[in-house]
């Protein structure tokens, strides 16, 4: 496993309506609100940092879980989330630059990692059982807006992740692509 280059904790309080507090090495780093409706329903999240603009994360009209959107509190769309079917327990995220992946850690763990098509994984989501707190580790570079709505995501599935996930071995699409070979054929970019 490759070294984080980033660690946060988070801290949650509340039982209906929980409030995450994001922690650093340097200290807090901001508070994640997630409501419910008289349901149980989360309908919405919203992300304060303790410096810079605050995110707003919604429930998108749809019947499948997981649908979700992030906004900036000046309207500017960063990402949608979509889990394809009642079954599967992978979350697709869709950004404006590239298609990320939430999917379970492999073995009996509670917690998921984020992956890229390409260079694999970016992120992992740890912890979350019983104890209410999850640890959050940043292996590539991960916009931190996407890292805050992956968290929002995972946490409210968190209990799903305890049954294995699949081994990079066994799904293909978790295996980052080969590099061409560098040759004489070879173009350089």
């Amino acid at each position: 496993m490759p070294e984080a280059v980033a660690t946060y904790r988070t801290r949650v309080s509340g039982l209906w309506n929980t409030s995450h507090e994001l922690r650093g090495a340097d200290g807090g780093v901001g508070t994640l609100s997630v409501r419910r409706n008289a349901w149980g329903l989360v309908t919405e999240g919203r992300w304060t940092p303790t410096k810079g603009e605050q995110l707003l994360l919604r429930r998108d009209p749809g019947l499948l879980r997981s649908q979700f959107s992030l906004w900036t509190t000046g309207r500017e769309w960063l990402g949608s989330s979509l889990r394809s079917s009642f079954l599967r327990r992978e979350i697709v995220l869709h950004t404006g630059s590239r298609p990320l992946r939430l999917v379970p850690l492999e073995g009996f763990r509670v917690g998921w990692t984020i992956q890229a098509p390409r260079s694999g994984e970016l992120a992992r989501l740890s912890g979350g059982g019983l104890l209410r707190s999850m640890q959050l580790e940043v292996y590539r570079k991960l916009e931190f807006e996407l890292l805050v709505f992956a968290y929002f995501l995972g946490w409210q599935v968190r209990h799903e992740s305890l049954w294995p996930g699949p081994t990079i071995d066994e799904d293909p699409s978790l295996t980052p692509a080969p590099k061409p070979p560098a040759g004489p054929g070879a173009s350089s970019a």
